[in-house]
């Protein structure tokens, strides 16, 4: 128990002092000082509010997915144990980037920014040059005998229709 409650104080101050929150919410307050253009149309505003909120969904889920079912953490040097292929990461192998990467969308469009776009964009290009040459290698070298079948079966970007049945890992 002490190392579940361990796992989950980790995981919440790397997302908040770490990865995500310098990404989703400290870069975007600099960007843009969360200044929201007077006289936008409400609905803009409720879609991206809306995009928002679907954008933090899969980064909570992770949370709670890498603490309990991978036995670790969110922070790259306190990885799980296991492979994480339950609930969203049977459809997209990178909910959570794909999560983030919605959030940010949702942001340059509350905000009307075009620095937010801009950098939304180069968001999503370091996101896949490092899920290429770092993260996708680690987890091969971690996981040998489940992650090629993953990998095989859930696309990286993309999420499947149906959920793959991952009886197998």
């Amino acid at each position: 128990m002490a190392s579940n409650r361990r796992s989950v104080i980790v995981s919440i101050l790397f997302v908040l002092f770490g990865g995500p929150g310098i990404v989703l919410l400290y870069l975007p307050l600099w960007i843009t000082h969360f200044r929201v253009p007077i006289g936008e149309p409400l609905g803009l505003r409720l879609l991206a509010a809306g995009l928002i909120a679907l954008g933090l969904g899969p980064l909570l889920d992770s949370i709670c997915r890498f603490i309990y079912a991978g036995r670790g953490t969110l922070m790259p040097n306190v990885p799980t144990e296991r492979l994480v292929a339950s609930g969203l990461y049977l459809r997209v192998r990178n909910p959570m980037y794909v999560g983030d990467l919605i959030v940010l969308a949702g942001e340059a469009m509350l905000f009307q920014s075009l620095a937010m776009a801009i950098y939304t964009i180069i968001i999503a290009i370091g996101f896949h040059l490092f899920i290429l040459l770092d993260e996708e290698r680690t987890l091969a070298r971690r996981h040998p005998a489940d992650y090629p079948l993953y990998r095989a079966n859930v696309p990286r970007w993309l999420p499947r229709f149906t959920a793959w049945n991952s009886g197998q890992v």
